[in-house]
C-alpha cells in the first residue's frame, strides 16, 4: 500500500545506553528507511537511558500531521521489555492520542529474515 506524504510515522524503538556511539546502528536503519520510503517520517525512540523515549518521539511526529504511527521494535531476544513494557506504553499512547492509529510491530528478533540474516553473516 503506498503512504501518502505526511501522514504516516515509523518509530524505530530500541533499548537505549549511556553510550553515544550505542545509537550509531539504530540512527543508520531510520536512514535507510529515509531512503526507502521517503514518505514516511522516521524517528528513533529509546526505553532507557537514552533520549528521547517514545512519548517524546510522537510529541515530535504529531505537528507533522500523521495519521499513523508504526512502532518497529529493535530487540533481537524477546524479554520483558518487548513482551510487557511495549504493549503497555502503546496502550497508553493510544489513550493520549485516540486521533493516532498506533500500530506495535513483533520485535525484529521474532522475523524470521532477520534470524537468518544472522544465520548468514555468523557462517561467512
Amino acid at each position: 500500500m503506498m503512504q501518502s506524504k505526511g501522514k504516516f510515522g515509523t518509530i524505530l524503538l530500541a533499548h537505549g545506553s549511556r553510550d553515544p556511539l550505542w545509537r550509531q546502528p539504530v540512527e543508520a536503519v531510520a536512514r535507510h528507511i529515509g531512503i526507502l520510503s521517503p514518505e514516511l517520517h522516521v524517528r528513533c525512540a529509546y526505553l532507557e537511558l537514552s533520549a528521547p523515549d517514545l512519548d517524546a518521539t510522537v510529541a515530535e511526529l504529531l505537528p507533522l500531521g500523521v495519521a499513523s504511527i508504526t512502532v518497529v521494535p529493535l530487540f533481537l531476544g524477546i524479554g520483558k521489555h518487548a513482551r510487557e513494557d511495549m504493549p503497555r506504553l502503546i496502550a497508553r499512547l493510544r489513550i493520549s492520542h485516540p486521533q493516532i492509529d498506533f500500530v506495535l510491530k513483533p520485535s525484529v528478533g521474532e522475523e524470521s529474515q532477520v534470524l537468518e540474516l544472522i544465520a548468514r553473516i555468523a557462517i561467512s
